[in-house]
C-alpha cells in the first residue's frame, strides 16, 4: 500500500491509496477518512460506494462528509467503483466496464478475471483496513449512491453481520428490471436470472431481510428515477418482507451530489446512531 495523496480535514486525516489487489488483478485506489478520535482507539467505519462514472473523489470532494464524521468519531471508507487499467476490458458505453463493477463477482469473459468487487471490498480491502487503520471491524455500516446504492444494499442484505447499518441515496434497487441493471448483469453473469437475483435488492429482501433500518432518499427530480431506479419496488419488496425501511422522497432534487451534500448528515447519523449502539 502506498500513500498517494493526504490531507489535514477537522481534526482528521483524509487520505489516497493505491495497492496491489490480487482480487481484481491489477492495481486499485482507495480513499479514507479518519476522524481525530482514531487517535486514542479504533473507530467504527462506514463504508460509501460511488455509482456509475465515478471514483473515491467524488464523495470525498463534494459532499462535504468530513465535518460530521469527525464530530461523530467514524471512519468513511470509499474504494473505487472498478478494476481499472489497460489489461481491464472496457466498454464504450459507460454504464459499463471501467467506472461500471456493480460491486458483483463476473462470471462471464472477459469480465471474470478483475471485476471481483463484492470480493474485493467484502474480503480483500477489508482484510486491508483493518490491518492498516484504527478501524473497529466490529462496527461497520454501508451506504453509497446511485450503482453504489445498489452494492450497499445488496452487499448489506447479503453479509448483514459485516455490513450492521445501511442507507442508500438513489439506489438502482431492481436491477433485474432497469436498463442499467439488465445491461450490467446479462454481460457480466449470462443469461441465468436465477444468477441475478442474487444481485438485485428487491429480490434479496424478500428471501432474506435483515434486523437494520435501511434509510433510502430519492429526489423526485432525478432523472432517472422512473426508468432506472424504482424506489417504489423496492418500497413494496421491504413491505412484503417485513423490512424496516425508511424511505424519503424530496421535491426538487436530482441524482447529483447537491443532493447528497444536502442529506449526507442524516446519514452520517443514522450509521453513528446503529453502530454506537452495538
Amino acid at each position: 500500500m502506498k500513500t498517494i495523496s493526504s490531507w489535514t480535514s477537522f481534526g482528521g486525516e483524509l487520505a489516497v491509496f493505491d495497492h496491489d489487489s490480487a482480487v481484481c488483478g491489477c492495481e486499485m485506489r482507495f480513499a479514507v477518512f479518519t476522524p481525530p478520535q482514531a487517535k486514542d482507539g479504533p473507530v467504527p467505519v462506514l463504508w460509501y460506494l460511488s455509482g456509475l462514472t465515478c471514483n473515491w473523489s467524488n464523495v470525498m470532494e463534494k459532499s462535504g462528509l468530513q465535518r460530521v464524521a469527525a464530530e461523530l468519531g467514524l471512519m468513511v471508507i470509499a474504494p473505487d467503483t472498478s478494476p481499472r487499467g489497460e489489461a481491464v476490458p472496457n466498454d464504450d458505453g459507460y454504464d459499463l466496464g471501467q467506472g461500471a463493477g456493480f460491486y458483483l463477482s463476473a462470471t462471464q469473459a472477459p469480465w471474470s478475471q478483475h471485476f471481483r468487487m463484492d470480493r474485493y471490498i467484502t474480503e480483500e480491502l477489508s482484510a486491508l483496513i483493518e490491518k492498516s487503520f484504527a478501524a473497529d471491524m466490529s462496527r461497520q455500516g454501508i451506504t453509497g449512491h446511485s450503482m453504489g446504492g445498489h452494492g450497499a444494499l445488496t452487499l448489506h442484505l447479503k453479509n448483514p453481520k459485516q455490513f450492521q447499518s445501511v442507507s442508500a441515496f438513489s439506489p438502482i434497487v431492481a436491477p433485474m428490471d432497469v436498463p442499467w441493471g439488465q445491461k450490467a448483469l446479462s454481460t457480466y453473469l449470462g443469461d441465468q436470472k436465477s444468477d441475478w437475483e442474487k444481485h438485485d435488492s428487491c429480490a434479496l429482501v424478500r428471501k432474506q431481510p435483515s434486523r437494520a433500518h435501511i434509510l433510502v432518499d430519492q429526489g423526485l427530480g432525478d432523472q432517472f428515477l422512473d426508468q432506472q431506479l424504482r424506489p417504489d419496488l423496492f418500497e413494496t419488496a421491504c413491505a412484503e418482507a417485513g423490512q424496516d425501511l425508511t424511505l424519503r422522497r424530496h421535491e426538487g432534487y436530482d441524482h447529483s451530489y447537491y443532493f447528497i451534500a444536502s442529506f449526507i448528515e442524516d446519514h452520517l447519523r443514522h450509521h453513528a446512531a446503529a453502530l454506537n449502539s452495538l
